[in-house]
């Protein structure tokens, strides 16, 4: 359920009963909190940590000037988030170098890539699971347990004229009517949300679902408290407690699929949020002007 002011409430999922058979099940949620955590992946220049979704790996780092980030045999596309404003990149890959502004988003197209710094800051990449290495690194690969409601991933049309580098400015202006600033690849979804001034009233929530696809809500400034809860099914013996999670930044939560979640700015200071999904939302695709590079690849044939 969407406030009036929310943009979401005039979907037309927003408005209308899910056809599909109510889950019976439902997949875990996982957090990682990597201002509390040892990085998976450390070298002289950069600290990265790796979490995992279903379909989808997401890698933070902390990198000082020159650091350097090697993909060999990439099997896809994946994306680039420099959320620093001070902090650039030297992009190689598909025969084409690429320099790279902060306060961006970057699509890398696949197979070898080659990704060098400058300046010091934060450094978000997000691959899918096809990248079977850097599954294997993740701080929930062990224990990860497959969630039911999740189908196995299918890419988006590729583009035109074939992958290359395509690198977006986030300096875009807030528009009504627009929900954030959100860009696709052909498997890969970012919502950069504006950053948020203080707390959120608590009585303007947006709690809500997703019946087939999992979230992935990464904390870039601030603090949040996520909230999931899911549904009760015949079966009490799976019934679940409530999840009142508190995450400061940097963090990044996997919120299952048909779980209702709402993530709650909670810092008296800035708040910023990015969500992401593997693959691309069919519905925000739907919202006419809410995707900023949808000109560059082409929406997945409605069924």
């Amino acid at each position: 359920m969407y406030v009036k002011t929310d943009p979401r409430s005039n979907m037309a999922s927003a408005s209308s009963a899910s056809k599909k058979k109510a889950p019976t099940e439902f997949g875990p949620s996982y957090y990682g909190r990597f201002y509390d955590e040892e990085p998976q992946q450390r070298t002289d220049r950069a600290s990265s940590w790796y979490i995992r979704s279903q379909n989808a790996v997401l890698s933070y780092s902390r990198v000082t000037d020159g650091a350097e980030f090697v993909r060999e045999e990439q099997p896809d596309e994946f994306a680039l988030l420099l959320p620093t404003p001070t902090t650039t990149a030297e992009i190689t890959a598909g025969g084409e170098t690429v320099k790279v502004t902060g306060s961006s988003v970057t699509f890398v197209p696949p197979d070898r890539s080659t990704i060098r710094i400058s300046g010091d800051g934060d450094l978000v990449r997000v691959f899918t699971a096809r990248a079977a290495d850097l599954v294997e690194l993740c701080s929930n690969s062990k224990g990860y347990v497959d969630d039911p409601n999740v189908p196995e991933l299918e890419a988006w049309p590729t583009p035109p004229d074939g992958f290359k580098i395509r690198t977006y400015d986030l300096d875009v202006p807030q528009e009504e009517g627009r929900f954030g600033r959100i860009f696709r690849s052909t498997n890969i979804m970012l919502n950069c949300f504006y950053s948020r001034m203080g707390r959120r009233d608590p009585r303007e929530l947006s709690p809500h679902h997703h019946d087939d696809f999992q979230q992935f809500s990464l904390v870039l400034e601030g603090s949040y408290y996520h909230h999931l809860r899911r549904p009760w099914a015949p079966d009490k013996t799976k019934w679940a407690d409530d999840e009142h999670e508190f995450c400061a930044a940097p963090s990044a939560c996997v919120i299952p699929a048909a779980v209702i979640h709402t993530s709650e700015p909670y810092s008296h200071v800035a708040n910023q949020l990015v969500d992401i999904f593997c693959p691309p939302r069919e519905d925000f695709s739907a919202q006419p002007g809410w995707v900023l590079n949808a000109d560059d690849y082409p929406a997945k044939p409605r069924s």
